[in-house]
């Protein structure tokens, strides 16, 4: 993603980008033929990938569902991606209609497909701004308009940190965001994983993406939750977190976990 010298964005289509190669294997229309290649690529020596993919959206609804009926009114989703129907919000609004939720992402694509569809009530933002500076994230104005950082806030990085390389410190990430919130809220968060089975090759499909995939172990990605509780069953495989129907075929073979988390201190409720 560049831009020319009038300030207009180009998109680079000589890459994959992860978000439109998520959007693919969700069945979406937002993607190019190198995003649905390295996507065909992917599922050949992943097959699972498919399954993993909506197993983790349905993670994420049901996450959603868990932090507004705790009484949190208002989500920050940081990486949010490609909007697919239901989105955060959808979901969220439609149990409760004061959530309050601020879409964030570095990609000015998904800014532009967020500000056609998000309603202009106030409840909703969508935000250009880069997870790798967090702290440009908490402190960016369209986010405050929404967020109040003084009441608990529901963060969102579903599918986002294993996009973040190990130099980029993704546990620094995570805790300066964590820093921002206060005790009563929750961090709800899912990571691509290798414990399953050996996915190098699937791995090897991102090295000419515009992002690496970064595969990391349970242990791993239990880091992420320090200064948190998690709530049951823990981190667990996505479509084993709390399901609401009978996970597919093949979910034991998901390289994806999840887990939902509330800050220490007293407190859930805004």
């Amino acid at each position: 993603m560049t831009q020319d010298g009038t300030g207009s964005v180009e998109i680079d289509t000589s890459k994959p980008h992860p978000a439109r190669i998520y959007d693919y294997l969700l069945g979406g229309k937002d993607n190019y033929e190198v995003d649905r290649q390295a996507a065909d690529r992917l599922a050949a020596v992943a097959p699972e990938v498919f399954i993993g993919v909506r197993a983790n959206r349905a993670f994420l609804q049901r996450a959603v569902r868990h932090v507004v009926d705790s009484g949190v009114r208002q989500i920050l989703d940081v990486g949010t991606g490609l909007p697919t129907s239901p989105n955060i919000h959808e979901v969220a609004q439609a149990l409760a209609p004061d959530v309050r939720v601020a879409y964030v992402d570095n990609d000015p694509i998904v800014k532009a497909h967020g500000d056609a569809l998000l309603s202009r009530s106030g409840s909703t933002s969508i935000v250009l701004a880069d997870l790798r500076d967090p702290q440009s994230v908490v402190d960016h104005p369209d986010v405050r308009r929404v967020i109040d950082f003084g009441r608990p806030v529901a963060l969102f990085l579903v599918a986002i940190l294993h996009f973040v390389r190990d130099d980029e410190e993704p546990e620094r990430i995570v805790a300066t965001l964590r820093d921002a919130l206060p005790a009563g809220s929750f961090l709800v968060l899912s990571h691509a994983t290798a414990d399953f089975a050996d996915r190098s090759d699937a791995q090897a499909v991102y090295n000419n993406a515009t992002a690496t995939m970064n595969l990391r172990s349970r242990d791993r990605i239990e880091r992420f939750f320090e200064g948190f509780d998690l709530v049951e069953p823990g981190l667990a495989q996505v479509p084993f977190w709390r399901p609401d129907t009978t996970p597919p075929p093949g979910s034991e073979q998901i390289g994806f976990y999840g887990a939902v988390a509330v800050k220490k201190g007293a407190g859930t409720g805004p």
